[in-house]
């Protein structure tokens, strides 16, 4: 049970990481895509904190999950035709929850890959879908999560 507890926690503080650039003061977006929230160091960190605290071997083939959002699903469905064409299996279009019913809707894509990622392609992995977001006029690319690909 504690290593279920240790990997809840992992995948947690690695959606959080994909999620808030706040979470990193000074961490400046990089100046060709203004969107871009996730850094190499942040990438780096993430992977040594894997190696560290679970039996995952991060080096080798993981799942690794990607996220959009748009205000309109839409948007989504043409990201992901164009992903599923790549290879990305879509797990999902979600409506995310509103604190307020007055905010406005906020619709998630979920992709997800088998891949083998060093913090550098995965850097790279992250600049090409910051574009693609950007090139399809969706509201963003969100970041990853990661986790065992299974047998």
């Amino acid at each position: 049970m504690l290593f279920a507890d240790n990997l809840m926690k992992t995948l947690i503080a690695l959606f959080i990481l994909s999620c808030s650039i706040d979470a990193f003061p000074g961490v400046k977006a990089s100046d060709d895509l203004p969107d871009k929230r996730i850094q190499l160091g942040q990438l780096e960190a993430m992977f040594s904190d894997i190696s560290e605290k679970t039996d995952w071997d991060i080096s080798g083939d993981m799942l690794w999950g990607y996220y959009f959002t748009h205000h309109e699903p839409s948007g989504l469905e043409r990201a992901k035709d164009a992903l599923a064409a790549k290879g990305y299996r879509f797990v999902g279009i979600y409506l995310s929850e509103k604190e307020e019913p007055s905010e406005p809707d906020l619709f998630w894509l979920h992709v997800e890959k088998v891949e083998t990622h060093t913090p550098e392609s995965l850097h790279q992995r992250n600049h090409e879908f910051y574009r693609f977001a950007s090139e399809l006029g969706l509201d963003s690319y969100d970041g990853m999560d990661v986790g065992p690909a299974g047998k």
